[in-house]
């Protein structure tokens, strides 16, 4: 087998962007090798502010991430990275995202204490100097945080990265990942000889993924990899049991003193582990039956691999992560101000009617009562997911403006009685959600 320098293969990549891109015109080749800047910042802040540090820069070879759309993001999102060409003022490439940071500045403790959160992007390497923007939002859609970079082409400290060392197997291929959407699946306390049980997760996983509407009229746009990293102990930390584990990533449930929230402080250990691998989307199994999971639009999905809810959770998670839709749910007295009542959300499945024109107001049959009345049936979340009721895959919802979704009860509205995206005992996304799904997937792929 024929060894390559990385060196050399910056120069292919590059002599070939041109045919790579001819689907997506000139835009792209135009300003961009085929490879990937990532860039890693540290998020922090507290009683002294807001702080984005640049922590790190990197750059290997190939760009996997969509070719055309460069100028425009998919939704607002809480933050935005942009690339900037300094001479014109050009944006030459956007996208949004959510982070961890940005839920934990709302809780009690970031009122007494300064923390810091890890966060890394993914961007097409710039031919030239680019400048490098990032903002993060809070739930006003005001800034509250600005960083501006210089990224140059012969920076020296911009480190090249080198193949995976991780084995890895394809567990669903849909297509070219220059062109398909890569979800990579990562192991987290997976032990050595416990990875053919990860196997057999990621399968499940994938199979779960893609029996859901949008997704089954979508396999040939997807590809899920899974990524073989071993950790030293099997299982995942549990605070509230006093079970701390050594694993990969330092996965840990209790992330803001809530028990069942499971998230990873090492985002950056994650996008190492999956380096010389074609990935947009990060999806990480954590072996353990412990409910439980989270998602952060285009930053991570994290999974319990074992737990009997979680092929159901895990669909609605990926729904945060990847789609970028709203929770639906709320529960009595446990409201929070996650969406003002005066200011329309960014997400495509939830609206306060502020602005419900840009929502699925053209799905609904003219005449619909606004708000529309359902029935609250009761129950706990875990009541509700464990009903069978009479919903299947097929059953026709009505589409209308529900009120009660988004942590709260009042003011905020739903498009339909129920949903995966409300409940996960429900079969299917609502017809408003898989809307939204099918136009994003375009959006990446087309």
């Amino acid at each position: 087998m024929k060894k390559f320098s990385l060196s050399t293969l910056f120069i292919a990549a590059a002599l070939s962007t041109a045919a790579a891109d001819g689907h997506a015109g000139c835009g792209f080749c135009k300003n961009f090798a085929d490879s990937t800047l990532r860039v890693d910042y540290i998020f922090g802040g507290g009683p002294s502010g807001i702080h984005i540090m640049l922590d790190s820069q990197s750059k290997s070879a190939g760009w996997y991430g969509r070719r055309a759309h460069l100028k425009e993001a998919p939704y607002l999102g809480n933050g935005t990275i942009t690339v900037i060409d300094p001479q014109t003022r050009d944006t030459l490439y956007m996208n949004s995202f959510s982070s961890l940071f940005q839920e934990w500045i709302n809780t009690p403790e970031a009122k007494s204490v300064n923390n810091s959160f890890e966060n890394s992007f993914q961007v097409p390497l710039p031919k030239r100097e680019a400048e490098i923007t990032v903002e993060l939002r809070d739930n006003r859609h005001k800034p509250i945080g600005t960083m501006t970079h210089l990224y140059r082409p012969d920076d020296e400290l911009v480190a090249i990265k080198g193949e995976n060392p991780y084995p890895h197997k394809y567990i669903h291929k849909g297509g070219d990942p220059k062109k398909a959407i890569d979800v990579a699946m990562i192991a987290e306390g997976y032990r050595p000889e416990e990875m053919d049980s990860f196997i057999n997760h990621a399968q499940k996983f994938a199979d779960v993924m893609l029996s859901y509407e949008p997704y089954a009229s979508n396999k040939d746009k997807f590809n899920f990899v899974a990524v073989m990293v071993p950790s030293r102990e099997s299982g995942v930390s549990v605070p509230l049991k006093k079970q701390w584990k050594d694993t990969a990533f330092g996965s840990h449930y209790s992330t803001f003193y809530s028990s069942r929230y499971l998230t990873s402080p090492h985002v950056k250990k994650m996008h190492d582990a999956l380096s010389g691998i074609p990935y947009e989307h990060i999806m990480v199994l954590v072996n353990t039956d412990e409910y439980g999971g989270g998602g952060i639009y285009n930053s991570y999905h994290i999974a319990a691999a074992k737990n009997q809810f979680t092929l159901p959770v895990t669909v609605h998670e990926f729904g945060h992560s990847f789609g970028g839709l709203a929770d639906e749910y709320f529960y009595d007295g446990e409201e929070d101000g996650t969406y003002p009542l005066d200011i329309e959300p960014w997400e495509p499945n939830i609206t306060t009617l502020v602005d419900f024109d840009s929502k699925w107001k053209d799905m609904i049959t003219p005449g619909t009562p606004v708000p529309t009345p359902w029935v609250d049936k009761g129950g706990t979340r875990e009541e509700r997911m464990k009903q069978k009721g009479n919903a299947k895959k097929g059953d026709k919802q009505v589409v209308g403006v529900f009120e009660g979704g988004g942590y709260k009860k009042k003011g905020v509205y739903r498009p339909v009685e129920t949903c995966r995206m409300r409940d996960n005992y429900h079969p299917t996304f609502c017809p408003v959600c898989e809307a939204a799904l099918t136009k994003l997937i375009n959006f990446y792929t087309e």
